[in-house]
């Protein structure tokens, strides 16, 4: 059980419900990481505003790769599960591709460049080194890419906090960072 209130929809703050509106006409749901986040109107805000942007610009299979690539390192059951599910359903990615991803690699190869770099952001709290940032941008990733990869990160270690801090109860088929990747 969550060890911070999940909110019913009905029942988070006043301010949350638009933000609320705007994430069920995208996903159909309101999942519990949400509503959770949405006991503060501006984390959610500024959870979803980052998120979004980052949409706009990163394709959904990168974001989904760094976000399990991400989720696998912090140990976060919670958002392992929502990218596992997204990233076979939305993102499309295969299963092999997925265990790649929580290793910090890709079986594609510029993607395997974005994912290692994102791994290395991490690892490393951004003190990547001057070959890694050289590797990914032989890969194709232009300096603005570059800055987005590492926002990912961010935005993943965000969640990834959260959902380890509450203890979030999952709502998604479970797929646990303790398995085998």
């Amino acid at each position: 059980m969550s060890r911070i209130t999940i909110p019913a929809r009905e029942d988070a703050p006043e301010k949350s419900q638009p933000l609320f509106d705007a994430v069920e006409k995208q996903l159909g749901v309101v999942p519990n990481l949400f509503r959770l986040i949405g006991n503060s109107p501006a984390a959610l805000e500024g959870y979803l505003g980052l998120n979004g942007a980052l949409g706009r610009t990163l394709d959904a299979k990168t974001r989904e790769r760094i976000a399990l690539a991400t989720a696998q390192a912090n140990g976060c059951d919670y958002c392992l599960s929502a990218h596992t599910y997204l990233g076979l359903n939305l993102a499309k990615l295969d299963d092999v591709e997925i265990a790649l991803n929580r290793t910090g690699h890709s079986g594609d190869a510029k993607a395997d460049a974005a994912v290692a770099f994102a791994r290395k952001v991490l690892d490393t709290r951004g003190r990547v080194s001057d070959a890694d940032l050289a590797e990914v941008r032989l890969a194709g990733f232009s300096e603005a890419q570059v800055v987005e990869i590492v926002a990912a990160v961010a935005v993943n270690v965000l969640t990834n906090y959260v959902n380890n801090v509450a203890e979030t109860d999952i709502d998604f088929p479970v797929v646990l960072a303790a398995e085998a990747a």
